[in-house]
């Protein structure tokens, strides 16, 4: 009787200890801090479509499939991307120099110098300052100049001068920022630069000063007689003759 006690008493401790390995220990029950979310993806189509009007800038992104690049740089990397947006003003604005001038590349080029390979907020322009120039998602000599005038961001780009008017979108990784102008790139316009239009000239006033020179002139030597003079003469002739008559009947 009592060897199945002594069997029984083992087959407890070897399923206490069986238990005891294989029961989780107070630290695997700790649950695991959740994934911090990922940056919301921003359809840049839809943002420019419903913002505005940017009609004429979407439509060149898209001719010229610098959308997708943008896109791309905006949703892949995590440098983000900052993108200045002339409003379809802007466009109907620029008579000289004239896009439909320029290459497919050129085009694109010059698109692509509409944005940075980083988010940059509002308050980062202050900064950028003192980094000019800032190369633009074009590369090389495609780079911007920034100033910060009484805390407003000003851009040059040699031919275009503007500022930031606006924030249509700012949460990183996507900026979005409305400018007064289209950007020209110095490296697809050159350096000749052309003046700024003059003003209207007013309309010529002649001093009053000449009034007499041009009445002295009519009586210059050499000048042909008035009408008025010319009858006046005539009527004292007649006049003399008439008296002359008058006297030879009393005679």
């Amino acid at each position: 009787m009592e060897l199945p006690v002594v069997f029984m008493a083992l087959l407890v401790m070897c399923s206490s200890e069986a238990y005891a390995q294989s029961a989780p220990s107070p630290s695997s029950l700790t649950p695991t801090p959740a994934p911090a979310p990922a940056p919301e993806f921003v359809n840049l189509t839809d943002l420019l479509s419903v913002a505005g009007p940017f009609h004429t800038f979407l439509g060149y992104l898209e001719s010229t499939k610098v959308i997708e690049t943008f896109q791309d740089q905006a949703n892949t990397t995590e440098e983000g991307i900052t993108i200045f947006v002339p409003r379809d003003s802007a466009f109907k604005a620029l008579k000289n120099p004239s896009l439909s001038n320029l290459t497919a590349d050129q085009l694109k080029s010059m698109f692509l110098f509409h944005a940075l390979p980083h988010y940059y907020s509002l308050a980062d322009f202050k900064n950028l300052s003192d980094m000019s120039p800032v190369a633009t998602m074009a590369g090389g000599q495609f780079t911007l100049n920034f100033t910060d005038v009484s805390g407003t961001a000003h851009l040059t780009s040699g031919w275009s001068d503007t500022k930031v008017s606006s924030s249509v979108h700012s949460t990183d990784p996507v900026a979005v920022y409305q400018v007064d102008k289209v950007l020209l790139p110095e490296a697809i316009f050159g350096t000749d630069i052309p003046p700024t239009a003059a003003p209207a000239p007013s309309p010529d006033i002649a001093p009053a000063a000449d009034a007499p020179k041009a009445a002295d002139s009519d009586s210059s030597p050499g000048s042909s007689p008035d009408k008025s003079s010319s009858y006046r003469i005539m009527s004292w002739g007649q006049l003399v003759l008439a008296i002359s008559g008058g006297l030879v009947l009393f005679l």
